[in-house]
């Protein structure tokens, strides 16, 4: 059953996207955003495609596909290790291939999306033209260190990993997730904070600086590689999500830079476009509803810069 919804959703997605290919037709004669291959948006921790009405990539999608981008949105655990969620990835980029009849997909993760991407391209990088790095965590945060010195197997840990859990199920439920597996927070912790990205680390280099603030390797196996990140915590007085934000940034050392999440040197990979945007993880993914910086670039628009890239590149 859980097959037959994501191929159906699919479906369903490849034909919105040939409509919005058309419709940009009638009322653009840009083709900016036309990549050669599909886009493929992964999303990060606690992520959904569509929940109670809200996109968690607002107003992304609709942009490419105005300037002719194909543009398919996954859905993957919203709590689960970088291997799960990438084997589960994995599995939507075939069907993705199938039915778009692309040889290849653009991969783009947001947060642990990023290693979950990472994971597809270095198992199967015949499927994979490129990958795109958007505030990911590669070589663990600082947050996730601060949550991993509850002692493990404690009642501390249970309770903490219990409530994430509950939030996962609830993120699942409430957006009609095609993915129906048990939330695993401790999972999520275990791939998320540095010594497990480390590991992760060991196991797909790909892209991955070997200084400790550099950029990775441009291309491995016929990939690119690409990243980009912000360093502001705080940016819109409107955004009520800001203060979650400022209140996780507490967790870094005094004067490392950071989305709120994700450290500036952690979030590099592969060609680093820029690290340092005037924006925070959630304005990353044009959240909260768009209320993000005015004193920075739209992020919808360094999206579309980015397919604008790709398209440049041949891919």
């Amino acid at each position: 059953m859980k097959n037959n919804r994501l191929s159906l959703a699919l479906g369903v997605v490849a034909l919105l996207g040939m409509t919005s290919q058309a419709q940009a037709s009638w009322f653009s004669s840009s083709d900016y955003t036309k990549t050669r291959y599909p886009i493929v948006l992964t999303h990060g921790m606690l992520g959904w495609d569509n929940m109670l009405g809200i996109d968690y990539w607002y107003g992304i999608p609709q942009a490419l596909r105005k300037d002719g981008a194909s543009v398919y949105i996954t859905e993957v655990s919203q709590l689960d290790t970088s291997e799960a969620r990438g084997e589960q990835l994995l599995e939507q980029v075939e069907e993705i291939i199938a039915i778009s009849g692309a040889p290849k997909v653009n991969l783009f993760g947001h947060s642990h999306g990023g290693p979950t991407v990472r994971y597809v391209a270095a198992v199967r990088p015949d499927l994979v033209a490129s990958v795109t790095s958007i505030g990911a965590p590669h070589k663990g945060s600082a947050l996730a260190d601060f949550l991993r010195q509850i002692p493990e197997d404690s009642a501390g840990e249970a309770i903490v990993s219990g409530l994430v859990n509950a939030v996962g199920k609830m993120i699942n439920f409430i957006s009609d997730s095609p993915i129906d597996t048990p939330m695993n927070s401790l999972g999520s912790l275990e791939s998320l904070y540095s010594e497990g990205a480390a590991r992760f680390n060991a196991r797909f280099p790909q892209g991955i600086p070997t200084t400790a603030c550099g950029e990775g390797d441009y291309q491995v196996n016929g990939v690119r590689y690409y990243s980009w990140s912000g360093t502001s915590p705080a940016t819109n007085p409107l955004d009520p999500s800001d203060l979650m934000m400022v209140t996780a940034s507490l967790t870094f050392p005094r004067g490392e830079a950071n989305d709120g999440m994700v450290g500036r040197c952690s979030s590099r990979m592969g060609m680093v476009i820029r690290d340092n945007y005037r924006m925070n993880h959630l304005d990353e993914v044009n959240q909260f509803f768009g209320l993000t910086s005015i004193f920075e670039t739209d992020p919808v628009t360094v999206y579309r810069q980015q397919a604008n890239r790709l398209k440049k590149a041949g891919l």
